[in-house]
């Protein structure tokens, strides 16, 4: 009777397994597939687009690269994405890293009122944003003349930080909050004060968290596409990549320049697909730290 439970229980085993590996080949299929179909279809020829659209290329046609990155001004778009990004990691870590620090190793009179706050930023919506902006920038307009709030790459990256603040203190906050109180206490022993014990003491500790804030929200910055669309209006002035790419998608249509459309889409995808492929031990590895600490 054990014998026959025993078979039964490895064929059960045997049957799940074999629908977990068949769940995950058709998920790889259904992302695969389509990412490399746009890296194919980014080195044909217009001509290849109008016989059957999912055969092999004839060759690499890399000129639609170069049409992308300069006829369509990709190439301005990706380095306004860059600082964008850039910037807006920089506003995040410096206010994110020390307000975390604060809630999450000290208890003072507001805390818990502050620390509410923070988490009711969760709920932020864009569309009260954009129209603050948009009556400060026509108050300015009328006071020096020119417009200071939309189409400016700082504002973006500032709302872009200040839009996702309360979610990096809420991540950051959970790791510090693990970290024992020892090494804080020696360092006051030593002499050390708050800011000193912060920056020497706490943070190379939370390297792990720090790092997976930095890599999530660089992901986050670079596909960012509301924000950058509804602040940044000029067309000839600067743009993200997302929008830039829905720019010349709309006008690679009307043209049939099929291939220089998909060359942009992979110069979005690109940098994205590096990244996660380089980082992702250390992004699943930092979301999961917090957890087994303690």
């Amino acid at each position: 009777m054990n014998h026959r439970q025993k078979l039964a229980g490895e064929k059960s085993n045997a049957v799940s397994k074999f629908f977990v590996y068949l769940l995950m080949a058709v998920l790889t299929a259904v992302i695969v597939v389509p990412v490399a179909w746009v890296f194919m279809a980014s080195v044909k020829q217009n001509s290849e687009f109008y016989g059957n659209p999912f055969a092999l290329p004839e060759g690499l046609y890399l000129q639609n690269f170069a049409d992308a990155w300069t006829k369509a001004r990709m190439g301005d778009y990706f380095f306004t994405s860059i600082m964008i990004t850039a910037v807006a990691l920089c506003i995040l870590l410096v206010v994110a890293l020390p307000a975390a620090y604060v809630l999450s190793r000290y208890k003072f009179k507001g805390s818990k009122l502050l620390n509410t706050c923070f988490m009711a930023g969760l709920f932020i919506n864009v569309v009260p944003i954009f129209l603050m902006f948009v009556s400060g920038d026509k108050l300015v307009k009328r006071l020096f003349g020119h417009s200071v709030f939309l189409n400016n790459p700082f504002i973006v990256a500032l709302v872009l930080a200040a839009t996702t603040l309360p979610f990096t203190i809420y991540l950051l906050s959970s790791y510090l909050s693990t970290l024992p109180k020892d090494y804080e206490e020696a360092a006051y022993v030593d002499g050390a004060g708050y800011f000193t014990t912060m920056v020497r003491i706490i943070l190379p500790m939370a390297k792990p968290s720090i790092i997976t804030v930095i890599l999530f929200e660089f992901l986050a910055y670079w596909n960012e596409y509301i924000i950058s669309m509804t602040m940044l209006t000029d067309p000839n002035g600067a743009r993200t990549l997302p929008v830039g790419l829905l720019n010349l998608m709309k006008a690679q249509n009307a043209k049939a320049e099929y291939g220089q459309m998909y060359a942009g889409m992979v110069m979005v995808m690109v940098p994205t697909l590096i990244l996660y492929m380089c980082v992702q031990k250390k992004l699943t590895q930092g979301m999961t730290i917090g957890g087994i600490k303690g």
